[in-house]
């Protein structure tokens, strides 16, 4: 039996350069599709990127640098207010970022990708909801913290 203290997925994955990997290789994917492209008139620049990459970077058990230097949960709903994201796109988005993980070379383990997949499908129908004229949004949260779930990783 292994004592070791079950890693974050942030320590799991790579750390922040690994979560840098996949969102440089998803926005690579948005800025070609026909569907999501739109979203972002003139492509996905470096700010968001990195951003984007600090989001994740906390979300997954890193340090709280989105919150501490972008304004947090609160930030993050304010970028998404407006857009009408449809389901298609939501889809969308959640097929292209699963993709990425394997462009990015993210761990490919079921356990691992089971709750990378978890945060994608949650954070997407968030956002989804969020992003309609007049939506009854929570105002205020904390960044969320995802784990493992039911399934943490498997060490032999």
């Amino acid at each position: 039996m292994n004592d070791d203290p079950v890693p974050s997925l942030h320590d799991w994955v790579g750390g922040t350069a690994a979560l840098r990997r996949l969102i440089d290789a998803f926005y690579d994917r948005v800025e070609g599709d026909d569907l999501l492209a739109p979203l972002f008139p003139g492509g996905v620049g470096e700010q968001h990127r990195a951003h984007v990459t600090l989001w994740w970077a906390e979300v997954f058990g890193g340090p709280a640098r989105y919150t501490n230097e972008h304004g947090g949960y609160e930030n993050m709903l304010a970028h998404h207010r407006g857009l009408n994201i449809t389901p298609e796109q939501r889809f969308r988005f959640a097929g292209l970022m699963s993709r990425a993980a394997d462009d990015a070379g993210l761990p490919a383990d079921p356990e691992f990708r089971a709750a990378f997949v978890g945060y994608v499908e949650w954070g997407t129908r968030l956002a989804l909801a969020n992003s309609r004229a007049g939506a009854d949004v929570v105002e205020h949260a904390p960044v969320p913290r995802w784990g493992w779930g039911v399934a943490p990783p498997y060490r032999p």
